[in-house]
């Protein structure tokens, strides 16, 4: 062990990771409570600067270490991987639709979860050993699918290739396009969902719901491809942001659920006639830009429930790919969704400021056309919705119009609840016209 300072120039393959990583994987035994200590002392510098574990690093760039703390003489006790059997070597590669020498494009079947967990002792990162393919290198996860979810999934073959994803995914720049089974038709055939979502308190985080008051900007885009008549339709979905459950949540909540999806839609999510119980939603097609330069761009085959499903429908299956591509609005940045939790922090704080002002002797009554005491509106605040409808809207908002349009389902002001000057802002929306005008 050495009492000097260590210095490490970054690599190539390090390009743009965080540097709490960088030392999972160069100095694994320097845990990161040391390295938050380090960070928090001064005494971990890049390129002579403080720096801290979330900070990303770039190539060539030199890191300037403390040296290492005096070890325990209890080793620390290493995982070992338990090799893949030849039938589960087979079937992870059996799954592989693109393979060149950055990335593989896996199409993932229902049922089969990405990542681990309780009681999940089966998923794609047990298997990855196994798309090794001769490179020496494990493969890496980059993002990942719900377990019921089938199609296209993204591995990085290199850390290089990892990093480089990774940013795609967090810009927004990488596309994603799902095929659905929805129950009934949206009374709009091309529109954006945009409501904030937030894990469901008491569900210990398994589940997800619309919270406009504390929940994450959201927004998802839907095109109908086909319908059978008012029962179901074949929806075509883009998320342009990355929510946990954030298609099959959207789509419940204008009323029209994943077909499969009880979790969400309860039973009226399933559909009678043969059609299968699973989950009717696939990730189609993948586009994202290649490390190398040029793009990857795979198209995932259906599995056979829904392409049963869609020929049980009547639907002619090419017609899904006949669709124009969909580029859609520019993806929301990081600095966007900020501009717009503030803002709907501040509207929250300003309706709140108005009603104290507000209260009197006469607190009690129900004011003309207000609410009483602040209660809750009748369904979720779904961008394209009828106003004072109990129960979710049919739709959501037409793709092109502004964000935050269409009507407010917000009662008008009282006597003793002034309307902001200019009206308040909706949450993450646009504005939202003041005193229930239309």
């Amino acid at each position: 062990m050495t009492d000097s300072i260590r210095e490490f120039t970054v690599g190539f393959d390090d390009d743009g990771i965080r540097l709490d990583r960088w030392f999972k994987r160069h100095l694994p035994d320097t845990s990161f409570t040391t390295v938050a200590m380090w960070a928090r002392t001064g005494q971990l510098r890049v390129d002579g600067a403080r720096a801290t574990p979330g900070d990303r690093i770039v190539a060539g760039q030199q890191l300037r270490v403390p040296p290492p703390e005096a070890k325990a003489d209890t080793p620390r006790p290493v995982r070992e991987r338990v090799p893949l059997t030849d039938d589960q070597q087979a079937y992870v590669q059996d799954m592989v639709i693109h393979r060149d020498a950055a990335a593989i494009v896996l199409n993932k079947p229902p049922g089969l979860a990405t990542q681990g967990g309780t009681k999940t002792t089966e998923h794609i990162d047990n298997l990855l050993d196994g798309l090794e393919f001769g490179s020496g290198q494990r493969p890496k996860l980059v993002h990942r699918l719900d377990k019921d979810t089938s199609g296209a999934l993204l591995i990085a073959r290199t850390s290089r290739a990892a990093g480089f994803f990774a940013k795609a995914f967090s810009s927004r720049t990488a596309r994603k396009t799902y095929w659905a089974l929805v129950v009934g038709v949206p009374s709009i055939d091309d529109g954006t969902v945009d409501l904030p979502l937030a894990k469901q308190p008491g569900s210990g985080g398994e589940k997800m719901h619309v919270d406009e008051e504390n929940g994450l900007p959201s927004r998802s885009r839907y095109r109908v491809i086909e319908r059978a008549g008012n029962r179901a339709c074949w929806v075509e979905l883009t998320p342009f942001t990355g929510r946990t459950h954030q298609l099959r949540v959207h789509m419940a909540a204008i009323g029209h659920p994943i077909v499969g999806d009880g979790k969400y839609g309860g039973p009226a999510a399933f559909l009678t006639g043969g059609i299968s119980r699973k989950m009717h939603l696939h990730s189609r097609r993948i586009r994202v830009d290649h490390p190398d330069g040029g793009a990857i761009d795979v198209t995932a085959e259906l599995p056979s429930h829904i392409a049963e499903s869609i020929a049980t429908l009547g639907f002619e299956l090419a017609a899904g790919d006949r669709m124009p591509i969909d580029d859609g609005p520019p993806p929301m940045t990081r600095e966007v969704e900020k501009q717009r939790a503030r803002a709907h922090a501040k509207s929250v704080r300003k309706e709140r400021r108005g009603e104290r002002r507000g209260r009197g002797p006469d607190a009690g009554a129900a004011p003309t056309g207000g609410r009483s005491g602040g209660a809750g509106r009748t369904g979720p605040a779904t961008k394209g919705g009828s106003p004072g409808k109990s129960g979710p809207p049919r739709g959501g908002k037409p793709a092109g119009a502004p964000p935050g349009g269409g009507r407010s389902n917000r009662p008008g002001p009282s006597a003793d609840r002034p309307s902001p000057p200019g009206g308040r802002s909706g949450p993450r929306g646009g504005p939202r016209n003041g005193g229930g005008g239309r």
